[in-house]
């Protein structure tokens, strides 16, 4: 049964003015070449070249001579082995060593895609028939490095989205690295990461059954300042740093837009990428809620599934999933528990979907296989495109399916409330393909989702556009159910 959809006129596309204010290392015999350079203007060069460096730049960043003295800072022992009296240097001298250590980053210059939509906390001031919402999508610019950006809208009735002003400066988070560490945990982590034990086993044996960061980060430094390292032990040192350094709180400020707000690859895990968050808004049993999603950190030779969550858009807690069924790409959470506790889609092997059940929301073991493809649409994969939605009638599902020719294409199924490992019904065509206009993009003939809602008695279902824009549809959740319910 085909069911109706109705494509909106409206499409989030890349936009190479917003930049954000990037740490830029050049190597270290470059950079001492680069200070001494400096080193050698008098204080009225180094204030021409700083004053016209601001004009050229400041009115493109909130606060860049704070972000010049923080890069700056990141050289400080290079600077200090050049035989350099750092704390005697001026401000501005300072500043200006930043600068040179300060790149733009259009963060989303080649693509905007793989949104996801979720309510906003605030619903009050709105008509009837209105909600207000936030978007979030996978940005990315310069070497497909990603990001996460969010745009912030009004639901009307008629399910017509106006999109609010977007900010005009990039802000970044400061950043708080986690301190302490329970070695068991962090244990079987690597394990999970397949490290091999051989080259660490020393280095943990030494470490108590609680150690501190700046300890750990000691240990290893030492080890791999080892000339004559191997590197299989170099790499495996280097995964201990990779998984320490993965766990961290972001704080943006308070005086920027939530538009303004970009969650940058911070640790060494997503070095190369934040790909695809799914956020759910998740509902505890005491009535509290808070927004949680579930990203892929990608470094650009092995993926780290991640948690990131917030109760007010301006604090984020970061932190690795655990357990035998956190791997591989796709988890999606559930918005809320399951007969106590929480629930999990994921896709561990790649091609089949799966649900996960736990007490503990960043442990994850005995995935239960739910679906495997079906129908020829889907025959390479099955994958979700979100957290489930809940209905009356069951667990709504949107998922996604690759066939011929890697098309991607969307579909739902419908589970069981009290059992999700409970099928009541999968549709059998897509409920979006890629049209003619929609297969021309950075990966072509694919329609992609990571999260969408219900309004209006109404999905409202963002997706990209072959890997390159975003645009969204709506359909009626009364045509929905029903062929979900007939397609059993």
């Amino acid at each position: 049964m085909r069911v109706s959809v109705i494509r909106k006129d409206i499409k989030f596309t890349p936009d190479s003015k917003r930049v954000v204010a990037r740490y830029f290392m050049n190597g270290e015999e470059r950079t001492k070449q680069m200070v001494a350079r400096i080193m050698m203007l008098n204080e009225k060069q180094v204030l021409e070249t700083l004053e016209q460096t601001l004009r050229e730049f400041a009115r493109r960043h909130r606060n860049i001579s704070a972000i010049f003295f923080r890069h700056c800072e990141k050289i400080k022992p290079i600077i200090e082995a050049m035989q350099i009296d750092y704390e005697a240097m001026t401000l501005d001298r300072k500043m200006l060593i930043g600068s040179y250590c300060t790149m733009e980053y259009a963060i989303e210059s080649a693509a905007i895609f793989n949104p996801s939509i979720i309510e906003d906390f605030d619903q009050s001031g709105l008509e009837a028939g209105e909600k207000r919402v936030i978007i979030s999508f996978r940005a990315t610019g310069e070497g497909h490095i990603s990001s996460i950006v969010f745009r912030r809208g009004i639901l009307d009735k008629d399910n017509n989205l106006q999109v609010m002003k977007i900010g005009h400066n990039i802000d970044k988070a400061e950043i708080e690295h986690k301190t302490l560490f329970n070695k068991e945990r962090f244990l079987l982590k690597l394990s999970e990461m397949h490290t091999q034990d051989r080259y660490i086993a020393q280095i943990m044996q030494d470490l108590p059954n609680e150690f501190e960061f700046a300890v750990l980060k000691s240990m290893v430094n030492t080890a791999l300042s080892d000339p004559s390292i191997r590197q299989e032990r170099r790499t495996a040192l280097e995964e201990i740093l990779w998984l320490a350094d993965s766990f961290y709180d972001l704080q943006f400020k308070h005086d920027s837009d939530l538009t303004e707000r970009v969650i940058f690859p911070i640790s060494e895990s997503e070095s190369r990428g934040i790909e695809d968050a799914r956020f759910v808004r998740f509902e505890d049993d005491d009535g509290s809620s808070r927004v949680m999603a579930t990203y892929t950190a990608y470094n650009g030779h092995a993926i780290l599934p991640k948690l990131i969550s917030t109760e007010d858009f301006y604090t984020f807690r970061v932190m690795p999933l655990h357990g035998a069924g956190a791997q591989n790409k796709n988890l999606a959470l559930f918005p809320r528990k399951i007969k106590g506790k929480y629930a999990m889609l994921s896709r561990i092997d790649g091609v089949n979907n799966y649900i996960m059940y736990s007490d503990r929301v960043t442990q994850w073991n005995v995935p239960i296989l739910l679906q495997e493809p079906r129908y020829p649409w889907e025959f390479t994969q099955i994958g979700n495109c979100g957290s489930p939605l809940w209905t009356p009638d069951g667990w709504l599902v949107i998922t996604h399916g690759v066939g011929t020719m890697r098309r991607y294409c969307i579909g739902a199924s419908l589970l069981d409330l009290e059992d999700p490992s409970i099928e009541i019904g999968r549709l059998s065509e897509p409920l979006l393909s890629p049209l003619e206009d929609e297969r021309e993009g950075y990966v072509p003939n694919v329609v992609y989702s990571c999260g969408a809602i219900i309004h209006n008695n109404s999905l409202i279902l963002p997706y990209a556009v072959s890997d390159y824009s975003s645009t969204y549809a709506v359909v009626n959740m009364d045509e929905l159910i029903d062929a979900l319910k007939k397609s059993k």
